[in-house]
């Protein structure tokens, strides 16, 4: 089964989709709270034949919807089906898929052994380990990634990473300098942006571009 990659999945021209690590996500606002409960209703009963089903977030305001292959750990021909029939279902209720918005946060660890803490915050957060990241089963909590880093360097070990759309990227950057922040380095974007806080706390905003090949990030 063919995975695609953030490129190929640009390419099929989901409006309102956002491709974030690994999965599809959208955000479909909603009048109230009933009209919530109806969409979620109306997505599971047209996607239920499917051989894997949308995970939704059922809030008083809005419905987020995400889709992945958990056995293929990315987006598949199955997700770009589901994604446009979420979209139908939404358009047949008066609603809309929007990515503005749409985010994912991942954190960061840098260490000289990450191979030796790794284990230790897999166990506290009952996350599934890989080499060097672990994941919630459940998708709930953030996933974390570990980078080897020198024992001595002056730098801060945890980091947040902030998945979005690449269309989000700058107005976030202009409201975290009109916030008192500055921007770090951009020497690798489009992939990611280095921001920090007013007292030097760093942050990457991420996007899927310019990432080769890379399917589950």
């Amino acid at each position: 089964m063919t995975t695609y990659t953030g490129k190929q999945i640009a390419e099929q021209g989901l409006d309102g989709w956002v491709y974030l690590p690994g999965g599809l996500q959208t955000r479909v606002s909603t009048p109230d709270f009933a009209a919530g409960v109806q969409l979620v209703a109306a997505i599971g009963a047209a996607t239920a034949a499917e051989p894997h089903h949308p995970d939704m977030n059922l809030r008083s305001t809005h419905v987020d919807v995400r889709l992945t292959c958990y056995d293929t750990k990315g987006v598949t021909d199955r997700d770009i089906r589901l994604a446009r029939t979420v979209a139908a279902v939404a358009a047949d209720a008066g609603l809309t898929t929007a990515r503005t918005g749409v985010s994912r946060l991942e954190l960061a660890l840098d260490s000289p052994q990450y191979t030796a803490v790794l284990p230790f915050w897999a166990a506290v957060l009952a996350e599934e380990p890989d080499e060097n990241d672990m994941r919630d089963p459940a998708d709930v909590l953030p996933a974390i990634w570990f980078q080897k880093s020198g024992r001595e360097e002056p730098r801060q070990r945890w980091h947040p990473d902030v998945w979005v759309d690449p269309a989000d990227v700058q107005p976030r950057i202009d409201a975290a300098l009109a916030a008192g922040g500055t921007l770090v380095s951009d020497a690798e974007a489009p992939s990611f942006w280095v921001l920090a806080d007013p007292e030097g706390n760093q942050v990457c905003l991420c996007t899927w571009q310019d990432r080769g090949d890379l399917v589950d990030f």
